[in-house]
């Protein structure tokens, strides 16, 4: 009886978990996009139950209330709890309760500031990464191509209000991409690793995808089980939108504070990347186009950040690149300028290393574009010359290993800034640039 016990608890440690009743493991929880007033808990249980969260403002015990919902098989036993009617600027506590049973996890999270007509904008900081690669039985042959997964947990002792994954989140394997089951099953692993689970709770969460989180390798808008992959991505991840009515796609806006998110979908319309060069060959297809074009001249935010999975901006890109789509690089980038969009920087990832793109535009501001990759897969160490020797790489910004990325919003009203920043795996510092709202006008 006591050498079972010494092994169960062997067992257990090298899981990292902790017993929670017969054979059940903990939640699996994440933290959505956290607003004003309502923040989305997402939880996902072995079995169909009834969750119940229970929440507090951190000074006002007292004023306990609860949320609570029924997981499914059909939904993959998770699900997204919209707290709402909450306060602004403050901080929360809540509880999870499985079946009426015994408290079984807690946290906290804090509402963004009602500040506008009323301070100047908030200070905070953004995450960023791509390519997390977890090694299973279905990986690669080889050496792993997964590893220092101490790097979600450097990324939490940032303390970032949020965390932006930006594609490539999770890798399908082969015996995945071919059903909404084995894409679900892809995505559970990888919330129930102990190495995400702290980060996991520790922010807001927002994603994109890429194509490894879509389907197959450079996969696009041919991929038949396009539609699963979309259920499965709104399924695990807790964005405000998805698309527009009659346009899906994982694409929509997120605010922050006095900067706008601009959330593209760089899969589900694309044309593959050997399609002829016809007008219509499209990486991001019209409607979304449409759609951005409407939300960057609607928005008056300080900074418009415009996120995909993919390169934006970088002419040496030999791979997936935006270049690939002339037609609709070029329409976009023109009416960029004739518009005379002000604030507007872009992020992606997909690489396998981390640049800072300076995207000279004649008669304006150049467009500066942060990369960000990889998080945990294997970087692409032998860049070749014209990577290394890119002219719009901002010198000393390339990283060749696995990293994250910051960006830190600051400023008083009138005199805002970002500060990007890459860190390695183990949060030390490696570059860091400040650009002044001042420089995108």
């Amino acid at each position: 009886m006591i050498r079972r016990a010494l092994l169960r608890a062997a067992f257990l440690a090298l899981l990292a978990v902790q017993p929670v009743g017969a054979g059940e493991r903990p939640l699996s929880l994440m933290h959505g996009f956290i607003d004003q007033s309502s923040m989305t808990l997402w939880v996902q249980a072995e079995r169909a139950t009834r969750v119940v969260i229970e929440l507090h403002p951190d000074d006002a015990p007292a004023q306990r209330r609860r949320v609570e919902g029924v997981t499914r098989a059909e939904d993959d036993f998770a699900l997204s709890l919209r707290l709402a009617g909450l306060e602004p600027g403050t901080r929360y506590r809540y509880r999870v309760l499985i079946d009426g049973k015994a408290p079984l996890d807690a946290g906290a999270f804090t509402t963004q500031p009602l500040w506008r007509f009323r301070s100047g904008p908030p200070e905070f900081a953004v995450a960023v990464g791509s390519c997390a690669y977890l090694n299973d039985r279905f990986s690669r042959p080889g050496p792993p191509w997964g590893a220092d997964y101490g790097i979600f947990d450097a990324i939490a002792a940032k303390a970032p209000e949020l965390m932006l994954w930006m594609g490539d989140n999770v890798y399908f394997r082969e015996p995945e991409w071919t059903s909404l089951e084995g894409m679900s099953s892809r995505y559970r692993a990888y919330r129930a690793a102990p190495a995400l689970r702290n980060l996991l709770r520790s922010t807001a969460h927002l994603a994109v995808w890429d194509d490894h989180d879509f389907g197959p390798d450079n996969s696009d808008g041919s991929f038949p089980l396009k539609g699963a992959a979309l259920e499965v991505f709104k399924r695990y991840w807790a964005n405000p939108s998805y698309g527009l009515s009659g346009v899906p796609g994982i694409f929509g806006l997120v605010t922050w504070g006095d900067v706008d998110f601009f959330l593209l979908d760089n899969r589900f319309h694309r044309y593959p990347n050997r399609y002829p060069q016809t007008p219509d060959k499209a990486m991001f297809g019209r409607a979304q186009l449409e759609w951005l074009k409407q939300a960057l001249i609607a928005s008056h935010a300080t900074f418009k950040v415009v996120v995909a999975g993919g390169q934006f901006w970088n002419a040496r890109n030999r791979y997936e690149t935006f270049f690939s789509y002339p037609a609709e690089q070029r329409v976009l980038a023109e009416w960029l300028v004739e518009q005379r969009i002000e604030g507007v920087l872009f992020l992606s990832g997909d690489r396998h290393f981390t640049e800072l793109l300076r995207h000279e535009r004649p008669g304006t501001y150049p467009l500066y574009e942060f990369t960000s990759s990889p998080l945990t897969a294997r970087p692409f160490r032998n860049l070749p010359a014209e990577e290394r020797e890119n002219p719009n790489a901002v010198p000393e910004t390339i990283v060749a290993e696995r990293n994250f990325g910051m960006l830190r919003f600051a400023g008083a009203r009138g005199d805002r800034s970002v500060t990007l920043e890459a860190y390695a795996a183990d949060g030390r510092l490696l570059w860091q640039r400040r650009i002044a709202a001042a420089e995108l006008r």
